[in-house]
Parts: structure tokens; C-alpha cells; sequence
């Protein structure tokens, strides 16, 4: 069951956004940048205020950058739809369960050392290249609420 209202046309959005991505982070790594996505949309705190859609959290000015990027505008495969609806469905995971944010430090051939915080908020792990922060309590205790 959905823990978001998405048609099929927000779950190729969210597959081609997945691959984009973090295609090179394998199927974990593609489901945990769904986790963060599903995370902004239900959360509504800190920089996603009024985020309710899989369009609106995927079109936010600056949340990706693989807008940027031809790979994101290619046409949704399988896997990836296949990856994209069980975030929807509400599987979540380590490190991504409570994340808001990920990011890749260094570069592509060389990954630098994670942050210890990230917008100020602290690191919740590692997944391959990419580091996850959960904002804390405070700044947005919805997180922790929303399953």
C-alpha cells in the first residue's frame, strides 16, 4: 500500500530520478534516494515545507542535480520503476530510513570522507559514495513520526 498518492507517470518520474541518480550505487543505493525522496514529501519540515508530490519533490529548485543531467530525461526502466514503487509502498532502510538529505562527497573516480554534518544536521551513514543525513528532533521530529 502506498504511503504517497503516485500515478504512473510519478513513478517513472521517481525511476528515472533513482537511476539518475545512483545508478552506480547498485539497487540499494538507487531505493535509499527513494527513501529520502518519500521522506521530503511526508515529512513537511526544514527546507520541504508543502512538498506533497513525487513532481513537486523532484522539481524543487536545487534538491537535484541530476535534473542536470541527460540520464534523468531518458525513458524509466523496470528495475528502476520496480525500485521506485517499493519506496512508495513505504520500504525503507538504513541509512536513508529518516534521511533528508545525501550527497556525494569528492569526486566520481575519487569519494572524499563524509561530513559529519551536512546543512547542520548529522550524518546517519554511508551507502558506497554517498553520505545520508537525518535532520535532528528538533528540526524535524515528522521524520521520525511518519510510519
Amino acid at each position: 500500500m502506498a504511503v504517497v498518492k503516485a500515478r504512473k507517470q510519478d513513478i517513472d518520474m521517481l525511476a528515472r530520478l533513482l537511476r539518475a541518480e545512483a545508478e552506480t550505487e547498485g539497487e540499494k543505493g538507487m531505493l535509499l534516494v527513494g527513501n529520502v525522496g518519500i521522506n521530503r514529501i511526508r515529512a513537511n519540515c526544514s527546507d520541504f515545507k508543502g512538498i506533497r508530490t513525487i513532481p513537486q519533490m523532484i522539481n524543487q529548485p536545487h534538491a537535484f542535480e541530476a535534473l542536470q543531467h541527460g540520464l534523468y530525461y531518458q525513458n524509466a526502466r523496470e528495475r528502476e520503476r520496480r525500485l521506485a514503487q517499493r519506496a512508495v509502498n513505504g520500504e525503507r532502510d538504513w541509512p536513508g530510513k529518516f534521511s533528508l538529505w545525501y550527497f556525494r562527497p569528492g569526486t566520481f573516480q575519487n569519494p572524499g570522507p563524509c561530513p559529519s554534518t551536512w546543512y547542520n544536521q548529522p550524518i546517519a551513514g554511508r551507502w558506497k559514495k554517498h553520505c545520508f543525513y537525518e535532520p535532528t528532533a528538533q528540526e524535524c521530529q515528522n521524520v521520525y513520526n511518519t510510519f
